[in-house]
């Protein structure tokens, strides 16, 4: 009869819980790999005890997805839950690098009719604050405060912090002020003015949303952090590099600054979780982390090794895409579960809003995750990527499909495709396209109906180098 009763009463607190309108608290980090905090890796160079737990008091998800390998795209599919690719916002904003052959069209900026997750979520009463990196748009009329959040703390143009003294104040962003005093660090500024947000604003509720500037470049870290992964490197030997296409990559995770920086972004998420805990606010909130792509593992620095997931930032490959997720739904998800659902940045939007119970206007490309933080499966038979660019960081212009356990991509300069099994070969090493080349067909074409579907834009000539490829 005890038994009956307490799970009656555990059913009806959870039910209280769902009932409500719940906080939304969203971490963003800036280039973070999959493989960057202890959660996904434990041989993980950097330490990362707050992320760490709140996958423990949460969900983590294994299969989690960046809708593109670069910034700005990501943060577009991420506040709208649409492809990027379906407003050809392909690459990061100013983005236009050309190779073999000319980049595809860019649109370099979020349009104002997009209905956004804050205005999704400020249209029915919630108190909207945004900190950190924006990169969304060249001039304010396209900044946060144009976007649907109240307080805009740091978001602008640049996609780094590069005026001032960058890491380290004064910062000398227009949007973050007033400035801090001499030598502050960023990201303890972000999550200091995020918190003392929550603690002012727990009358109603709220979406913060914290999109750090951290662990972008330049490798900036702390002093007493710097010195302290010096020494750790320093016992740590073994290859450090290795071939990826014309491109070294990262193998070996040693570099001690950036992980400085991933120690000190991990403090800052700290902070904001212990600001829920002190309003009493935990248990009424839903919490996101995430990274907008892969890990910096083959230019300006290589800081990052990703393996064994194969290339990094500006890459189609696993390396560039997948993806840290956290989600922490009290009364939902339960602790320490872990998730292998197909999951990405376009989900973010209808999951959201799904848990304030608004019925979005707008046709979204993402789904709401609810089934899966519940424990159950998701209805996705796929997913698409699409990057016609030449990264900053190496990466071949291409598209990709994932289905199930296989992964098909394909090479916009010649066409050429590879097929993975995932499951069997994470770090796509074998190309079975030859081998299973019925399953190769099958998601090709349904890749090519996606193509069509978003209207996707391919390279463009270049001098004397003929007509690229199209599908």
């Amino acid at each position: 009869m005890n038994k009956i009763i307490l799970f009656g009463f555990l059913v009806g607190f959870a039910s209280c819980l769902l009932s409500k309108q719940p906080n939304v608290v969203v971490f963003l980090v800036d280039d973070l790999g999959y493989m960057d905090i202890g959660a996904n890796n434990p041989n993980c160079f950097y330490e990362t005890p707050h992320i760490d737990r709140l996958a423990a008091t949460g969900m983590r998800f294994t299969d989690g997805y960046a809708a593109n390998p670069v910034c700005s795209p990501t943060r577009y599919s991420l506040m709208t839950g649409k492809y990027p690719t379906r407003v050809r916002a392909t690459n990061f904003f100013s983005g236009k690098r050309s190779g073999k052959f000319n980049p595809a069209p860019l649109h370099d900026k979020m349009d104002l009719h997009e209905i956004t997750l804050a205005e999704a979520l400020k249209d029915e009463g919630y108190g909207t604050f945004f900190a950190g990196k924006w990169h969304l748009g060249p001039s304010k009329q396209w900044w946060p405060k144009a976007q649907g959040f109240e307080v805009n703390m740091g978001g602008w143009a640049k996609g780094g912090p590069y005026t001032g003294k960058k890491y380290f104040s004064p910062f000398k962003n227009p949007e973050l002020h007033p400035d801090s005093p001499e030598g502050e660090h960023l990201p303890n500024r972000l999550a200091e003015e995020t918190a003392n947000y929550i603690l002012k604003n727990k009358e109603k509720p709220f979406l913060a949303y914290l999109s750090f500037y951290s662990v972008h470049t330049p490798l900036q870290g702390r002093k007493d952090l710097v010195e302290k992964y010096k020494k750790r490197a320093a016992g740590i030997t073994g290859t450090e590099f290795g071939p990826l296409h014309d491109r070294k990559v990262r193998i070996l995770q040693k570099h001690a600054v950036y992980a400085a920086m991933v120690e000190a972004m991990d403090e800052a998420v700290g902070k904001v979780l212990s600001a829920l805990d002190d309003a009493g606010l935990t248990d009424d909130t839903l919490v996101v982390f995430t990274s907008d792509n892969g890990g910096l593992s083959t230019s300006e620095g290589s800081p990052t090794s990703n393996l064994p997931l194969k290339g990094g930032k500006g890459w189609v490959y696993e390396g560039g895409i997948r993806e840290p997720w956290i989600i922490r739904y009290p009364g939902v998800t339960e602790p320490g579960s872990v998730s292998s659902e197909m999951i990405c940045s376009i989900d973010l939007l209808p999951t959201v809003a799904a848990s304030a119970g608004i019925s979005l206007e707008q046709a979204v490309d993402g789904i709401d995750l609810t089934p899966a933080l519940k424990g159950g499966e998701l209805k996705r038979e796929a997913l698409y990527w699409h990057y016609p660019h030449y990264s900053n960081q190496g990466g071949i212009p291409g598209g990709a499909i994932r289905m199930g356990e296989y992964k098909l991509f394909e090479n916009y300069e010649d066409g050429t495709i590879s097929l993975y099994n995932l499951e069997k070969d994470i770090g796509e090493t074998k190309d079975l396209s030859a081998l299973e080349s019925e399953r190769a067909r099958k998601m090709r074409r349904k890749l090519h109906a996606w193509y069509k579907q978003v209207d996707a834009r391919f390279l463009q000539p270049k001098g004397d180098s003929g007509m690229p490829w199209r599908p």
